[in-house]
């Protein structure tokens, strides 16, 4: 579902941003968005091949999301707040999925809820680069934080020994309801700067 999101979204935002964009070049834009974050996170942990090359499903579920954003392109525009939703959707189930697979490999929590937000943030960098857009985790808004704090909440849960599902659905609760009321009520965390 995650890789169905970002693929939607990348697609969608390619296209919004360039109406100049054809098929190849909206889903090409779909396909980087939805495998960026998990191949550097496969590549740092060394696990090859990467998820997307080990297994076709992805690609056809790329594929398939990449689709039904250009059939549904006017619709879904209609609906901006669709591209909130869909990028908000694939950062929550990749942060989850991220760090479980980080942990898999026997590395340390704090590592592995890095891994989780490499995963979820980092296809929507290169979407956004890409677009020539500024990357939103470059933004004032609260966007990585909201997936670390997402995966800190998974990993504390899992360490109190609840049960692996129930971990996962309270995780990506977590990050929604925060990308919701962040955006909602234009929540920021404090510039960085000097004086």
């Amino acid at each position: 579902m995650g890789t169905l999101f970002f693929a939607m979204s990348g697609a969608l935002a390619a296209a919004e941003h360039n109406e100049e964009h054809d098929w190849f070049g909206a889903g090409f834009i779909g396909f980087i968005t939805a495998i960026g974050g998990g191949s550097l996170r496969d590549i740092l942990l060394g696990s090859y091949p990467l998820v997307w090359i080990g297994d076709l499903m992805f690609l056809y579920v790329i594929l398939i999301g990449i689709v039904l954003a250009g059939v549904f392109y006017n619709l879904l525009l209609k609906l901006r707040k669709t591209f909130l939703l869909f990028d908000t959707l694939g950062i929550s189930l990749f942060t989850v999925l991220g760090t479980e697979k980080a942990l898999r490999f026997g590395i340390s929590a704090e590592v592995a809820a890095m891994m989780g937000m490499f995963t979820a943030v980092m296809g929507g960098v290169i979407r956004d680069t890409l677009i020539n857009e500024i990357p939103v985790i470059f933004r004032k808004e609260i966007y990585a934080s909201a997936c670390l704090l997402g995966a800190a909440v998974y990993l504390l849960l899992s360490k109190l020994q609840v049960e692996r599902d129930i971990c996962f659905l309270i995780a990506v609760l977590v990050i929604v309801l925060v990308r919701i009321l962040v955006v909602k009520y234009h929540i920021s965390l404090p510039k960085f700067k000097r004086k």
